[in-house]
C-alpha cells in the first residue's frame, strides 16, 4: 500500500510538471460540498506553508464563495495533509452567528461586520475582536430561464420592480424597451430570491438602493424585505430553482449560473450594457475604498459606477477572524489557510473559478494582517 501510495504521488507531480505549475480549470461545487470539477495544478509542490497546520478547522458561511472555498481546500489539504477543513457554506448570516457564538474558527459573510457583530465577536476573541479580510469578489449575476431568449438586458429599475412585483410578465413595455431585438413572450415572471439570511441579498440589495432607490423603497440588509416573488435557500438552491422553471429569474454569484441560464447584460448608462464577467467585476472592484479602522479591512464598493465595461452589481467576500484571541489549537491552521487564500497562487484560483481577485493594493494589506493574527 505505501509502495502503491508512493507511485501514485509520482504520478501526480508528473501531471503537474507536464501541465504546467498554474494552469487550472474551473473548479465548482453546489452547497453541498459536491465537486462538478478540479484544479490541475494550482499550486506548485512545496509552496503552501504549512507550518503547524493541524486538526480539524471549522468554518461557515457565505454560499456565494463555496466553489472558492472548495477550490482553495483541494489544494491546501493536499499539501498540508495533518489539516481537514470543514466549510459548512450555509450562508453569510449563519457564519456571522457561528463566529460570534465560538463555533467556527473563522466564518465568511459577503458583509461586513455591523457594529453589534463586533461587539458580539469580543467574547469569542479574547482580548479582541473580528475583522473583515477581503478575500472574494465577484459578480452577482441574474440568471434568467425564458424559453426563446438568449440575450438578455435590463437595468436598475426594471430589475427592481420585477423584484418587487411591479413589473410581473417578460413582454412588459420596460423589459421590451431595453430589448427591442428580442422576442418576449407573453409569460408570467417567476422571481426567486433566498429565504435564508444572505450577503449575496445585502450585496443585490444595496445595488438596487445605489441606483434605482425610488423603485426599491426598502433599508437593505441580509434578510429578504420585498413582498411576493418565491424563494430557495443558498445560492445554489436559487440557481437550481430558475434552471428547472421557464419564465423564471434570480440572482447568485457567477460561478453557480451554468448549464443552461442565461445572465443578464447590465444597463448602466454607460456605452454598452455590461456583462456578468470575472474582468467587468474587477473593474467595478477596483473603485472600491478600504474603510475598516485599525486591522479592519471592510470596503465601500461604488455600486453606481458607470465606468465603461463594469459591472457594478458585485459583491466582496470576507473572511471574518480575531485579530487577537484565536483559539490555540486553530489558530496556525487557521492563519496557513488564510495565508494560501490570499497569496498569488490563492488568488489566481479565483479567476478560473469565475470570481474575481482582490486588487493587489488591498490583497497586500490582506497579506500583512494574516501574519499579525494571534
Amino acid at each position: 500500500m505505501k509502495l502503491q501510495r508512493m507511485n501514485r504521488r509520482a504520478l501526480a507531480l508528473g501531471a503537474l510538471a507536464v501541465s504546467g505549475a498554474l494552469a487550472l480549470t474551473a473548479c465548482g461545487s453546489d452547497d453541498t460540498g459536491t465537486s462538478s470539477g478540479g484544479s490541475s495544478a494550482a499550486a506548485k509542490p512545496g509552496s503552501i506553508k504549512c507550518d503547524d497546520a493541524q486538526g480539524q478547522l471549522l468554518a461557515d458561511g457565505s454560499s456565494a464563495q463555496k466553489n472558492a472555498i472548495d477550490a482553495w481546500v483541494k489544494q491546501f489539504t493536499a499539501a498540508c495533509q495533518g489539516t481537514q477543513i470543514n466549510y459548512k457554506g450555509g450562508g453569510s448570516g449563519a457564519g456571522v452567528t457561528a463566529f460570534t457564538q465560538g463555533q467556527v474558527a473563522f466564518a465568511g459573510s459577503d458583509s461586513a461586520l455591523k457594529p453589534d457583530e463586533v461587539t458580539a465577536s469580543k467574547k469569542t476573541c479574547s482580548g479582541g475582536q473580528g475583522i473583515d479580510l477581503p478575500m472574494v469578489g465577484g459578480p452577482i449575476a441574474v440568471g434568467v430561464n425564458i424559453n426563446g431568449v438568449d440575450n438578455l438586458v435590463l437595468d436598475a429599475s426594471t430589475l427592481a420592480k420585477i423584484f418587487n412585483n411591479e413589473i410581473t410578465n417578460w413582454n412588459d413595455p420596460a423589459i421590451a424597451k431595453l430589448n427591442p431585438d428580442a422576442k418576449l413572450p407573453d409569460l408570467k415572471i417567476q422571481a426567486f430570491h433566498r429565504s435564508d439570511d444572505s450577503g449575496t441579498t445585502d450585496n443585490f440589495t444595496k445595488y438596487l438602493m445605489a441606483t434605482a432607490k425610488k423603485d426599491w423603497p426598502y433599508d437593505g440588509g441580509k434578510t429578504w424585505q420585498a413582498k411576493g416573488g418565491q424563494s430557495a435557500s443558498g445560492s445554489s438552491g436559487v440557481a437550481q430553482q430558475v434552471k428547472q422553471t421557464n419564465g423564471a429569474i434570480g440572482y447568485f454569484e457567477l460561478s453557480y449560473a451554468k448549464d443552461g441560464l442565461t445572465t443578464v447584460d447590465l444597463d448602466t448608462g454607460a456605452a454598452q450594457p455590461a456583462k456578468a464577467t470575472v474582468e467587468n467585476a474587477t473593474k467595478a472592484i477596483s473603485e472600491a475604498k478600504v474603510v475598516g479602522t485599525g486591522k479592519d479591512l471592510a470596503l465601500e464598493l461604488n455600486y453606481g459606477t458607470k465606468a465603461e465595461g463594469a459591472y457594478p452589481m458585485v459583491l466582496v467576500t470576507y473572511e471574518i477572524v480575531c485579530d487577537k484571541g484565536n483559539k490555540a489549537e486553530t489558530l496556525p491552521a487557521t492563519k496557513a489557510f488564510l495565508r494560501y487564500a490570499a497569496s498569488e497562487e490563492g488568488q489566481k484560483i479565483l479567476a478560473e473559478a469565475d470570481y474575481a481577485p482582490i486588487p493587489a493594493d488591498i490583497i497586500s494589506q490582506v497579506r500583512t494582517t494574516i501574519e499579525g493574527l494571534s
